[in-house]
């Protein structure tokens, strides 16, 4: 594994739509093993492909203090969302800026492929949806 480099705002390449994973291969799988050591590094709870400048749609999270459920989202989509919530909000692209945004759903169904290639639905709520959600709009172009 390897710790990637995480590209800055005001970097151009914080705004590349990422593009859909079209196979979960060895190399996708290394991505995430790769983004996780990076996230891990900075310390993080999540990294979007974008922000490693790979521009396919891969995340990562993870929002334990143990730092023991890492979770990967190749080509994630938000099939549910219920309510808002407003959660103060930092990222790696931005360090040392934190901002409150009550854009998040406060639940969410996330469908994606795991890091084996298997299709999954997770649901989430707290933390681990406003994690997602941010991950996502980069997967977007959005910073």
């Amino acid at each position: 594994m390897a710790v990637l480099k995480i590209i800055e705002y005001p970097d151009p390449r914080l705004r590349i739509k990422a593009k859909p994973v079209e196979a979960v291969t060895d190399d996708i799988r290394q991505l995430a093993a790769d983004m996780l050591e990076t996230m891990y590094a900075a310390p993080g709870v999540g990294l979007a492909a974008t922000q490693v400048n790979v521009h396919q749609r891969v995340l990562v999270v993870d929002v334990t203090q143990e730092q023991d459920q890492p979770l990967a989202f190749v080509n994630p989509e938000i099939i549910e969302r219920e309510g808002t919530t407003e959660a103060e909000e930092g990222c790696l692209s931005v360090p040392g800026i934190f901002d409150r945004l009550s854009t998040r759903s406060s639940r969410i169904v996330v469908r994606a492929l795991g890091r084996d290639g298997k299709p999954f639905e997770l649901e989430a709520d707290g933390l681990l949806a406003v994690c997602i959600q941010h991950e996502m709009d980069h997967l977007m172009g959005k910073v």
